[in-house]
């Protein structure tokens, strides 16, 4: 099913280009870890450095209401084998109607209005070797309609292709402990990874608030870990359950408030926590907050940004996730200058432990061509038992250097 689509994108894409570009980048990156690892089993390295590359194709015709998009993805990383990798972005064909559009082949889909993670986003597949925020995404093979209506515009996905999780291997860091066997990954369905799933979105802007309605019907982007064993040494097995989402994500925006709203109720398989087996699991999330932007600060061009959400799961220390019962407040500085400097600063505090991690990013533009990124990512306050356990020791600066054509 995934080659028939990739070749219906490809022969769509036959008539000769009416404009065709090349953009992208290239980057270096060096990556620091403060500490050693919590677990030392194997050669260990304190400073990692990867390149990565991310052209883009694009082309369109017929009077720009077909268009082809092909966008690959490589990291070359210094150690870790599963941070080297490919993969594929996008590769497109797009038809734009009178009030509705076709896309068929591979893409990327962004749903959600928080900051500090993103509960309805589920179309794409995390690429967490790439970072652990969760916002870099593997390409999803798709069909997906969109209708455009004075009610709200309407998308339907057909999702045919799974995507596994990628996971940093023994030599790599940020890493879980135990290490994630990505090769003995197990599914609920019997499909496994040529399971078809479903999707359909709804969004209207009313007023001042931006409204999205999401439900989805497939194999959960998210795995449940079950204990394994590789070579006689404990691991982490992958298991991808089937799930169902139904989730609303809202937005207001005044002058200098945003009020923000992610919110989902899902029914997947899940592992007890007092006897380890799969059992149906039905659960509630929300991630809530606003920004509020003071302009012009000091009477310079600058804006400065408060930022602060609540982060609940109903299911409280059971949660796969990271957070439960967390609070997020961070500040957001745009300097508004020609390099377009920008910074965040965030940390999120669990209400019950105290336990907290601690993000900055930063960039700023040098030139026309280049661009300096900035990442510091801190772990304070671990609980012995927390799920942050094996990334207590993974504090990191990262550089990114970026060429941009």
């Amino acid at each position: 099913m995934i080659k028939k689509l990739l070749l219906l994108a490809l022969a769509m894409s036959l008539p000769v280009a009416q404009a065709a570009e090349w953009s992208g980048n290239i980057a270096l990156q060096n990556r620091y870890f403060l500490h050693d690892p919590l677990v030392q089993n194997t050669e260990q390295h304190s400073n990692h450095v990867s390149l990565s590359a991310e052209p883009e194709f694009y082309h369109s015709w017929d009077d720009n209401q077909q268009s082809l998009t092909f966008t690959p993805y490589v990291r070359i990383d210094q150690y870790d084998n599963e941070r080297s990798h490919g993969d594929i972005r996008e590769l497109n064909w797009q038809r734009v109607f009178e009030n509705w559009e076709l896309k068929a082949g591979i893409s990327k889909v962004y749903w959600g209005v928080t900051e500090s993670q993103h509960l309805v986003d589920v179309i794409n597949q995390t690429d967490f070797v790439e970072n652990i925020d969760g916002e870099d995404k593997l390409g999803q093979p798709m069909i997906r309609a969109l209708y455009e209506h004075e009610l709200g515009t309407l998308n339907l996905f057909i999702l045919p292709g799974f995507r596994e999780r990628t996971f940093a291997d023994a030599e790599g860091r940020p890493r879980a402990f135990p290490v994630v066997d990505t090769n003995q990954a197990q599914y609920e369905s019997s499909a496994e990874e040529n399971h078809i799933d479903y999707a359909l979105r709804w969004f209207q802007m009313v007023g001042n608030w931006e409204i999205g309605l999401s439900w989805f019907k497939g194999t959960s982007r998210e795995p449940v870990f079950l204990p394994a064993t590789r070579n006689g040494q404990p691991v982490l097995l992958p298991y991808y359950p089937q799930m169902t989402q139904s989730s609303l994500d809202a937005q207001m925006t005044t002058e200098e408030w945003l009020w923000k709203l992610e919110l989902i109720s899902r029914n997947w398989r899940n592992t007890d926590s007092q006897t380890q087996l799969l059992v149906n699991e039905n659960y509630l999330a929300l991630t809530a907050g606003f920004e509020y932007t003071f302009v012009g600060v000091l009477e310079s061009d600058a804006d400065l940004g408060l930022v602060m959400e609540y982060l609940y799961d109903d299911r409280d220390e059971a949660t796969t996730g990271f957070f439960e019962n967390d609070l997020m407040t961070g500040l957001r500085l745009a300097l508004n200058d020609a390099q377009s400097t920008e910074a965040l600063l965030g940390v999120i505090i669990d209400v019950d432990t105290q336990e907290s991690l601690l993000s900055l990013e930063a960039s700023r533009r040098l030139g026309d061509r280049w661009k300096l990124e900035l990442e510091i990512r801190s772990f304070q306050h671990v609980n012995r038992l927390s799920r942050l356990q094996s990334l207590k020791n993974d504090d990191f600066i990262q550089l990114d250097l970026a060429y941009y054509f």
